[in-house]
């Protein structure tokens, strides 16, 4: 797929986390206990920070994705399919861990994914693997909540946050997945989110619900001053804190966006994310309700665009 770069290569961003194999499942009709049924099976290039490390570099971002894979024939396709794309890749490989492997059963009927993890050498990447010079002249750092939880990958992700504010930079983080966000409990994943202190909070109307609680999404606020709820086809509910603080009025707006129809939505929000940071980073970073309004239309344009296209499929050989 060509380059969709629309903005100047200057802007610089850096995803940390995991860069993973998909073995995408898409039964063509419901399972059938005991039998099988046709469909197809196909490798990809996953993981959350690849997939947005990606979609920012098509759409003009200078970006660097830190990860761990593993030393094997995946780890290397991998690398080499995000190079294509114009992302730098600063790639740690342990020994002894296969490259992360993630396999995604696709509804036939929804296209919605239910996933089994093997996430291998994702988790292994360590603070010490992390360079100084990786970190200047970055604007923004981006995380999974994934890259927060891991052992020691979530050492390594809050590491990267106390670099990135040194350097100046801003930094976005995405709650991913209510799952293992929540392994540890809500009060556990609030203090995270909170040690993190992210400028940029993304989620989804299902992640926000089990991270707070609670159906209403304001108190998303309590931990970041901008917060962006996913809808999908229904684009996205923006809040931005008001200058009191958390409890003081603010601006809430909700987005409508243009509906697309969606056969497998793997990789959407990592494209919204995407999306949305490009044109904010574009913007100068700035809180506007106009600057931000743009953006979430910008991360529903990359979004249908992951959603509107055939995934390629990954050559290991």
């Amino acid at each position: 797929m060509p380059l969709l770069a629309t903005r100047p290569r200057h802007l610089r961003a850096l995803v940390l986390g995991d860069l993973a194999l998909d073995v995408a499942l898409a039964p063509s009709r419901p399972l059938q206990r005991g039998t099988d049924v046709p469909g197809a099976v196909r490798l990809h290039q996953g993981g959350s920070a690849a997939n947005t490390a990606r979609w920012l570099a098509r759409l003009g971002t200078r970006t660097t994705l830190v990860c761990a894979v593993g030393r094997d024939g995946a780890g290397r396709a991998l690398v080499a399919a995000l190079r294509a794309d114009g992302v730098l890749v600063r790639a740690v490989r342990p020994a002894g861990a296969p490259t992360a492997r993630i396999g995604m059963l696709v509804d036939p009927a929804t296209g919605e994914r239910s996933f089994v993890a093997d996430r291998g050498a994702a988790d292994l990447l360590r603070p010490a693997d992390l360079e100084a010079a990786w970190f200047r002249n970055v604007r923004v750092l981006h995380l999974p909540a994934y890259s927060l939880l891991g052992i020691p990958l979530g050492a390594a992700g809050r590491a990267a946050v106390v670099r990135a504010r040194a350097a100046g930079a801003q930094v976005s983080m995405d709650l991913a997945s209510s799952g293992p966000l929540l392994a540890g409990g809500r009060a556990a994943a609030h203090a995270l989110a909170r040690e993190v202190a992210p400028d940029l909070l993304f989620t989804n109307q299902a992640e926000a619900a089990a991270f707070l609680g609670q159906a209403d999404p304001a108190r998303l606020l309590d931990f970041a001053p901008v917060a962006v709820v996913k809808r999908g086809a229904g684009g996205a509910t923006l809040m931005i804190r008001g200058p009191g603080g958390a409890t003081a009025p603010g601006v809430r707006l909700e987005v409508a966006t243009r509906p697309f129809a969606a056969a497998d939505t793997t990789g959407a929000g990592d494209a919204f994310d995407a999306g949305f940071l490009a044109s904010w980073l574009a913007a100068g970073g700035a809180t506007t309700p106009v600057v931000l309004r743009r953006a979430v239309v910008a991360g529903h344009r990359a979004a249908a665009r992951q959603v509107g296209s055939r995934r390629p499929e990954l050559a290991l050989g």
